[in-house]
């Protein structure tokens, strides 16, 4: 056989472009990466390991844009929240915030969600991902859901695996108008919920008053504003238009 003598021990180590090399350097050192190699010249070449994997990153291109997304790499991991928890307290550390837009970024975590996506200064996406994550998933929502529980999935979707804020925000703006009336009032609360979100990710907050106003007005179970506010990233943003628990 062709394989016979080949141990199934393999490391697969990515390697990425980098185009800002002392701000790579930078980031990972302050999200507590330990620098295995550092070189410049004649030629670039970064390696980082944390726990158990590794990053490295050689040349780029002279045509490459940072702003776009130029590469990346999965880490399957056991449980996800611990590795975004670790991350998120290193930023807050280092740069007094925890870095949500531009570059470098990490994506927001909602509890129980599947995966989150670090991107560095060059661009690249390292996205870690929880091993039994399912394994197909059904852009613009799932076929088994009706009317705005549907647009939920799909929102839900758009947002932690396509990291499209602006996309989740219409499918949920456009399909609260639609499916809105009738739905379950913990699905009318949801999808407010995620609206004031969004809108303050996007920095977009002009209907914010707007949407809370009406979450105020919904009445919930104790049980029903704990599922709405598991719905979100931050519980916090949602707060001032929670409604008491019926």
């Amino acid at each position: 056989m062709l394989d016979e003598g080949v141990q199934p021990n393999e490391i697969a180590v990515p390697l990425l472009p980098c185009v800002a090399p002392e701000e790579t350097l930078a980031f990972w050192r302050a999200l507590g990466f330990a620098v295995t190699y550092e070189q410049t010249k004649p030629y670039l070449y970064l390696a980082f390991r944390w726990r158990g994997f590794e990053l490295h990153y050689g040349h780029a291109s002279s045509n490459l844009n940072p702003s776009e997304n130029t590469g990346g790499c999965l880490v399957m991991v056991d449980t996800v929240a611990p590795y975004h928890a670790a991350f998120t307290e290193a930023m807050r550390s280092a740069y007094g915030k925890v870095l949500a837009k531009g570059l470098p970024r990490i994506t927001r975590y909602r509890p129980g969600a599947s995966r989150f996506t670090v991107t560095d200064p060059s661009g690249n996406s390292i996205i870690f991902i929880q091993r039994d994550e399912p394994a197909e998933l059904e852009y613009g929502g799932s076929k088994q859901l009706p009317g705005l529980a549907r647009v939920l999935d799909n929102a839900r979707i758009l947002r932690e695996f396509k990291n499209d804020d602006r996309a989740a925000f219409r499918a949920l703006n456009s399909g609260l108008r639609r499916h809105g009336e009738g739905a379950p009032v913990v699905q009318q609360a949801m999808a407010l919920a995620m609206l004031i979100e969004l809108s303050t990710a996007l920095e977009e907050p002009e209907r914010v008053p707007e949407w809370g106003a009406r979450l105020r007005q919904l009445n919930l179970t104790t049980e029903e504003c704990r599922q709405v506010e598991s719905g979100v990233a931050d519980p916090t943003v949602i707060e001032p238009w929670m409604p008491a628990p019926a």
